[in-house]
């Protein structure tokens, strides 16, 4: 896969960035690691200067996610009853629990969409709950733009000061990828263990 995403880089320069990142977004599988240290290295190789990448990446990433809040947006709180009220007792899912989620989302989804933005996978995914809590799309806009800044200046950044060893920063990515993914679930498994306790209680 990294050859083609390398190929694209080197034939179309900062449109080419732009819609690979915008394409990671709406497809987290596709390494945005690569896309934006590659990016750097082309830097000091090329015509392409670090300002510009880091502005088409940004741009890309933007498109990408308000493609995922628009999908969100079609999934609201009403929708998500429907299919609850369908489905949820095959799920162990109740309507409350959607609103307590909703009701969390709506308090702490501002800082979660920004610290979002710096975890693999789930920095593109979170656009979508973001959507289906109706976020104000100006916030949301605000927090995605700040927070996929950052994370892209920092590799881009990375890969123009190692030039044609960049492909060392994916390995430390890979490193710090598998670290949060650890987190995660152990996050996932603590969280599902309160609430099964919780309900085993009120029996």
């Amino acid at each position: 896969m990294d050859n083609w995403l390398i190929d694209i880089m080197n034939e179309y320069g900062y449109i080419g960035i732009m819609f690979l990142i915008a394409i990671e977004n709406i497809f987290p599988p596709i390494p945005s690691e690569v896309i934006l240290t590659f990016g750097g290295f082309m830097t000091t190789a090329s015509n392409l200067s670090i300002l510009g990448v880091i502005i088409s990446a940004t741009a890309g990433s933007v498109v990408g996610a308000i493609i995922l809040y628009i999908i969100g947006l079609q999934f609201d709180v009403a929708r998500l009853e429907i299919i609850v009220n369908k489905w949820g007792h095959i799920l162990r899912i109740t309507t409350n629990d959607i609103h307590k989620a909703d009701g969390w989302f709506n308090k702490y989804g501002h800082w979660t969409v920004f610290f979002c933005r710096f975890v693999p996978l789930i920095r593109s995914l979170i656009s979508i709950p973001a959507g289906m809590s109706n976020m104000h799309l100006g916030i949301f806009l605000s927090l995605t733009t700040l927070g996929t800044l950052i994370w892209n200046i920092v590799l881009v950044c990375l890969g123009a000061s190692v030039g044609a060893s960049w492909e060392l920063i994916i390995e430390y990515m890979e490193v710090y990828s598998k670290i949060v993914y650890i987190i995660l679930f152990l996050f996932i498994i603590t969280l599902i263990f309160i609430v099964v306790r919780r309900r085993i209680n009120r029996f």
